[in-house]
Formats: structure tokens, sequence, C-alpha cells
């Protein structure tokens, strides 16, 4: 019921070791400029008491990621205001890209990572986040994780 990214869509394995680049279970930095932490997308599923969630990176400003970065060990960390940032993960089973879709990040308590709010939009992910997808759609993003070469995009 969760799929996962690694790394934001922008991250190179040529990064690792550099002085300015970081890559945690978390939170990520490229270059010293390009600041990234990673939320839940959650969908619910219909007519059951289960969420299905999208692990993904989400980029932060400069002003936003000690915000988020500062608190993240801390409790009380949840009453931080969402930050606006930008999604950072290509998700394949969508047609249409989910790169650079808007979101809000919300802090949530310790051990738990941030939910991640998708913008509005008529995106097919924004509307599963809004609407919930069945039990059939999850089989379906399952088979197109699992075997990306053999899938079919909606």
């Amino acid at each position: 019921m969760n799929y996962t990214a690694e790394a934001p869509a922008v991250w190179n394995p040529a990064f690792v070791g550099a002085d300015d680049c970081m890559l945690s279970s978390d939170q990520c930095v490229i270059l010293g400029q390009h600041y990234f932490v990673k939320g839940l997308i959650e969908i619910p599923v219909i007519d059951t008491d289960d969420v299905f969630s999208w692990g993904v990176w989400v980029s932060l400003s400069h002003e936003n990621f000690p915000r988020a970065a500062d608190p993240w060990d801390r409790l009380g960390r949840k009453a931080e205001k969402p930050y606006f940032g930008w999604l950072t993960t290509e998700l394949q089973v969508y047609s249409t890209t989910t790169l650079n879709l808007k979101t809000h990040v919300h802090t949530r308590p310790i051990g738990e990572r941030p939910y991640i709010e998708l913008e509005p939009t008529e995106h097919p992910l924004a509307v599963e986040q809004r609407t919930g997808i069945t039990m059939d759609r999850v089989r379906e993003i399952a088979g197109a994780v699992l075997h990306p070469s053999g899938s079919e995009q909606p």
C-alpha cells in the first residue's frame, strides 16, 4: 500500500560524497542550493479504511528548508505552518508528468513523514488524492510499479 522514491528526480549518484550534497532518508541538499524533504501523498482507498501512499520528494525554498529541518527532531514540530514546495518525484504510472506539481508540506509528529497535499488541479494524481481510488486501482498501480516495461499508463 506504499511505494517510495529513494531520491528526488534531480539527484545524481555522482553527488555522493560531495561537500555540498547530502541525501538521507528524509532530507536532501544538492549543490548547497537545492533543498528537498520526503513526505507522503496519501490516497484513501474507497470502501475500506486503508490508505495508499506514495513516498515522494518535494523541493523547498532556501527560506523554508531551515524551517523544516531545524525542528525535525523536536516535539511540537507539527505546529509548523505548511511549506510550499514542488513535487520532484516522477511517478511513471501517470501519463502526465508528476514533476513540478504544486504542493503544501504538512509537518507531523516526530517519526511520521510529512503529509504532502497536492494543489487541487485536474492532474490524475491530484484527483485521486481528493476522490480516492479503488482496490482495483491499487492493484493496477502495483502491477505498473513492479513491472514497468509491461504496464500501460492510465
